[in-house]
């Protein structure tokens, strides 16, 4: 099995000399790529059968966040009318590329938006989980923590402490017993 890298419009080889596999397509009894990616040829089975070509992605597709799509995410800054979470990891899937989100006050919890600070909500190093509910701007997709289960699932106090939540808003430090204000993700 032999391989180089290609790209789509490629020529690969005569249709009468391979069996075109995914990533490729004939056009005038010649092959081409479809896809930029390593270029692979399979040899037949059997002596009479004809080697199998194909090019495969050099690499897999990242995790993109789609509206409704549930994201975990860390707080890189704090302002007075947002969070801003740096996703890591879409439903399942880690990201391989940065996205960012922003969690405005609206955004928060589903009563008393009015009352939300932000800064009583998140802060800088947390691990937020959070709903995709908009595209957002060019900069960030815009998130939700509204629901019970959704909010901060990490965080660590000033001491250095993984904080402990005891309640939907309150985190306590175990070393400490400071109480800071958080909004928590009610555990699933």
């Amino acid at each position: 099995m032999s391989t180089t890298t290609v790209t789509p419009g490629q020529r690969l080889g005569y249709a009468a000399d391979y069996i075109h596999g995914a990533g490729t397509y004939e056009r005038g009894g010649l092959l081409y790529a479809s896809v930029v990616g390593q270029k692979f040829v399979e040899s037949g089975k059997t002596d009479d059968e004809l080697p199998t070509i194909r090019v495969s992605k050099e690499k897999e597709q990242s995790a993109v966040p789609e509206v409704g799509s549930l994201v975990t995410g860390k707080v890189i800054r704090v302002a007075p009318h947002q969070a801003v979470i740096a996703i890591m990891v879409v439903g399942d899937s880690p990201c391989k590329e940065d996205f960012l989100g922003a969690i405005r006050t609206q955004d928060v919890r589903a009563a008393e938006k009015d009352k939300v600070k932000i800064y009583n909500s998140f802060r800088p190093g947390d691990i937020v989980k959070a709903e995709v509910i908009s595209l957002g701007d060019a900069r960030s997709y815009f998130l939700s923590t509204a629901k019970n289960e959704l909010g901060v699932i990490f965080a660590t106090s000033v001491a250095g402490a993984t904080m402990i939540p005891i309640s939907w808003q309150e985190m306590q430090c175990p070393k400490t017993k400071t109480i800071e204000f958080r909004k928590c993700a009610k555990p699933v």
